[in-house]
């Protein structure tokens, strides 16, 4: 299923997060210089998803049975997975700062891989632009970050 998204958000981020998990935004190692970079925060129960605009964020969210292998990286500026444990069975997507819920859904309980595509990242003028973001999730052990297409102009 896929569920469009469409909402302001803060601070250049938002988040992929277990509905029962800590607010551990606050964490240290959550947005590390690494994490920046990446543009993929990680910690328990929470991911954090940077974007090049400071405000409105368009995107799709599509939750799969097994990773999408058939990807042309040509049509995305940046693609970076991470994985997340959603406990309570429901996956929430949080604008920041005042984590306002945009969608939940429930799921099984278990570990998922998280892949976001980011592009038409050079068309942000200011705090706006076209960037739009696709999320992926699925069934997953896998919790590491990596970038598999590395956008580099910040």
């Amino acid at each position: 299923m896929k569920y469009p998204l469409d909402f302001y958000t803060s601070y250049s981020q938002f988040y992929v997060y277990d509905k029962d998990s800590p607010d551990l935004r606050d964490s240290v190692n959550f947005w590390s210089h690494e994490a920046y970079e990446d543009r993929l925060a990680i910690e328990e129960g929470m991911l954090g998803i940077g974007t090049e605009c400071y405000g409105p964020v368009k995107a799709e969210l599509e939750i799969l049975e097994s990773v999408n292998n058939i990807v042309d990286f040509s049509s995305f500026d940046h693609i970076v997975e991470g994985g997340i444990n959603i406990k309570s069975g429901i996956i929430q997507i949080l604008s920041c700062p005042d984590s306002a819920v945009q969608i939940e859904l429930n799921t099984t309980p278990g570990n998922y891989r998280v892949r976001i595509y980011s592009s038409n990242l050079a068309s942000v003028d200011g705090d706006e632009g076209d960037d739009f973001y696709r999320i992926e999730i699925w069934p997953g052990e896998n919790i590491e970050r990596t970038v598999l297409k590395r956008y580099l102009q910040r």
